[in-house]
């Protein structure tokens, strides 16, 4: 059978997050000063305000470097610097409401559990033995993080996604004819183009009710973020804008 995939919105925006997840609300006067980043000079500058938090040049950067640490990535894909913005955005934007209903902070221990596991699965993180404590530590090194960037990451990103479930994921009900229509009219016919017969709908039932669940909660993701940015406040920076 055919891989059975979505590419949700909701799953996209954690792809990467910020090391510094809430930026301070006091904008400076100018550009911060350069920084050394582990793949060179780079001048670290605020390239955009969500609601008073800043977004800075070396977070762009960061999206980049942590794309290593991704299990699964599209063949031949590559690194997009406006896809990165606009995750910055989306998830800036996040954060700022989930901070307005916590419901139980996400531990460190919990994220280091998860990356325990995960960190088997990333393709790049073969040739450094990432089983072992010290391959994890050259690799993660490699990328110009320290482990505690990375489980610090890996924590946010639990973050947004119980918020995520919480808010929209919980009251998302699929019915067995929501079921039944997408394998006659998406998963069929997608698979007679590869002249593939599906199994029986019976026993994929599952695999089809969690990509409808994901469209649903990534359709709700998108017009609530929408709603957002109507509300609020984001600004990008123009080059060589100064903040007042």
């Amino acid at each position: 059978m055919g891989r059975l995939d979505n590419s949700g919105l909701w799953l996209a925006l954690l792809v990467a997050t910020p090391l510094c997840a809430q930026r301070p609300s006091a904008l400076p006067a100018a550009p911060a000063p350069a920084v050394q980043q582990p793949a060179g000079v780079l001048v670290d500058q605020v390239i955009g305000v969500v609601n008073g938090d800043l977004i800075l040049e070396s977070d762009v950067d960061e999206e980049r470097r942590w794309e290593a640490f991704q299990p699964v990535r599209e063949m031949g894909e590559t690194f997009s610097r406006e896809k990165a913005v606009d995750r910055l955005i989306d998830r800036t934007l996040i954060l700022q409401q989930a901070k307005l209903q916590p419901e139980g902070a996400v531990t460190i221990e919990q994220a280091r559990e998860l990356l325990e596991k995960l960190r088997k699965d990333i393709p790049a993180c073969k040739q450094f033995h990432c089983e072992t404590d010290a391959g994890w530590q050259k690799f993660v090194a490699a990328q110009g993080f320290t482990v505690a960037e990375i489980e610090e990451r890996e924590r946010t990103q639990l973050e947004i996604l119980r918020y995520i479930e919480i808010r929209f994921r919980a009251g998302i009900h699929i019915t067995p004819e929501q079921i039944k229509d997408y394998y006659d009219h998406t998963l069929v016919p997608k698979e007679a183009k590869l002249k593939m017969t599906p199994p029986p709908v019976d026993t994929i039932s599952e695999q089809i009710e969690q990509i409808l669940m994901e469209e649903q909660v990534s359709n709700l993701l998108g017009d609530w973020l929408k709603s957002l940015k109507a509300q609020g406040t984001v600004r990008m920076m123009k080059p060589d804008e100064v903040l007042p």
